[in-house]
């Protein structure tokens, strides 16, 4: 059914302001970062005002963010490529070797994401203790890549299935081993969809905060538990500071999300369209 020009003017306008209303919140941290103090904290809010970049000299530029960030980086990017590692042959085996068991396995490693982490705070710093893994970037690239592995499979298995049979079989009629068709057949075709899940683990990696700031002190915490801490750090005259921080933080993601998005939407809608 063909919309009218006016329903085309309605839905483009109300996804428009959906999209504002989703942004906001990441423009007013930006717009505060550029306050003094003493406007950031004026209420009614300022919505004109004199910008200043103090608080980004103060908290960023003369700050330890950068060595936060190097923290941020390696445990992200470390995790990513562990959930990744891991979870593509799991999701091979899952979407082309199916069994009984199959459906309740998918459904069982789904539900290990749903625990809450406060339920298991205490014996992972016990685990953690145990094993000389607190404050240390391995122990927070093997967590959170098992924390993201069945992300990964979910996604992964998806994407396979809607891949069709007979290109397998075709390569292996022409003798393709099991390494080849993975190679030259599978990965291809997963592209898109590889990037978008690469990129959602990024992201949920990269703003995780709980587990980071119960298992780490100050040698291996990334950014967000510098951003916690913020406040103790600099006194009660604070929220402009944080919100540079904070900013800083999110121009990565925002960053990466923007220059994916492609590939993102690609991978995300393989398979809508049969």
């Amino acid at each position: 059914m063909k919309r009218s020009r006016t329903q085309t003017i309605l839905w483009s306008a109300g996804t428009l302001l959906a999209a504002l209303l989703m942004f906001f919140p990441i423009l007013w941290m930006a717009l505060t970062s550029l306050k003094t103090e003493s406007a950031a904290i004026t209420f009614p809010p300022q919505f004109v005002f004199t910008p200043t970049l103090e608080n980004w000299r103060a908290a960023v530029f003369n700050g330890p963010v950068i060595e936060f960030m190097q923290n941020t980086v390696i445990i992200t990017v470390g995790a990513t490529l562990l959930a990744l590692l891991l979870g593509i042959p799991a999701s091979y085996a899952m979407a082309f070797y199916r069994t009984r068991r199959t459906d309740s396995s998918m459904i069982w490693i789904m539900s290990t994401r749903m625990l809450p982490p406060a339920g298991v705070i205490v014996p992972l710093f016990i685990l953690f203790r145990d094993l000389s893994l607190l404050d240390t970037h391995l122990g927070l690239i093997l967590l959170f890549g098992a924390v993201n592995l069945p992300l990964v499979i979910w996604m992964v298995v998806g994407f396979m299935e809607d891949i069709p049979i007979a290109l397998m079989e075709a390569a292996r009629l022409d003798g393709a081993g099991l390494w080849q068709e993975f190679r030259s057949v599978l990965l291809p075709l997963l592209g898109p969809g590889l990037a978008a899940t690469a990129l959602l683990s990024f992201i949920f990696t990269w703003n995780e905060f709980f587990l980071a700031v119960n298992l780490t002190t100050r040698a291996a915490s990334p950014l967000s538990v510098y951003v916690s801490t913020f406040k103790a750090a600099q006194g009660d005259l604070f929220i402009a500071k944080m919100s540079a921080v904070a900013t800083a933080t999110a121009i990565p993601v925002l960053l990466a999300g923007w220059f994916a998005q492609r590939k993102l939407v690609s991978g995300l809608t393989m398979g809508a369209v049969k």
